[in-house]
């Protein structure tokens, strides 16, 4: 099982899929999913799945390899349409119709297994008891990207101003929809220090 770590902290459960590779902007990205293991690891570290579903899944994929891998590499096409897409609309650009596809198609999987489920409050939505396999793992995925394109909150949607090529997606939650950066500890961090160093050779 992969041992890595999943920044999960981009305000949509979709950003955080797509945000799996790192510098995705720049010529040297660095893919945190190598195949399907990863993946599994990844949906843990995001609560998309159970324990047990992971267990489950984990000796199906042991099982059945060559369809744990074509669901991998379903997942890395997902993960591409949906990186495109709101990276396009952070930009005021217009998302791809063929991304937009390969985005819907993943919901119309995801959406018919959906229920609706009695609880303390009222209902929710709940999804369906699955032994439908390795795609479960993309279904909250792909209902989280197409909430958030419905949502209202397009004009939020950030891609790291890191001139290097981050590329990290997020929804901008600041009061004032400044947020610029990843994190101000990384990228932040050092755009303040380069602009400090410009400024003093300047003054030079």
């Amino acid at each position: 099982m992969s041992t890595n770590v999943f920044d999960l902290d981009a305000g949509a459960l979709g950003l955080d899929f797509a945000n799996t590779v790192d510098w995705h902007a720049s010529d040297h990205p660095q893919d945190s999913l190598a195949g399907f293991a990863d993946l599994l690891a990844w949906a843990q570290a995001a609560e998309t799945v159970s324990p047990d579903q992971a267990t489950a899944l984990h000796r199906l994929a042991q099982n059945q390899p060559e369809k744990a891998q074509a669901a991998f590499e379903r997942a890395i096409q997902l993960r591409g349409a949906i990186y495109r897409i709101f990276a396009a609309l952070s930009r005021q650009k217009d998302a791809d119709p063929d991304d937009l596809a390969v985005l819907n198609r993943a919901l119309r999987s995801a959406l018919a297994h959906m229920q609706i489920a009695t609880t303390t409050n009222g209902f929710a939505w709940e999804w369906a008891e699955s032994t439908g396999g390795f795609d479960q793992i993309l279904w909250p995925v792909a209902r989280s990207a197409g909430e958030l394109l419905v949502s209202g909150r397009l004009d939020r949607i950030r891609q790291c101003a890191d001139d290097r090529g981050c590329g990290y997606l997020f929804v901008d939650t600041s009061r004032n929809g400044s947020r610029r950066w990843c994190s101000m500890e990384s990228c932040g961090n050092r755009a303040k220090a380069h602009r400090h160093y410009k400024r003093r050779r300047q003054e030079q």
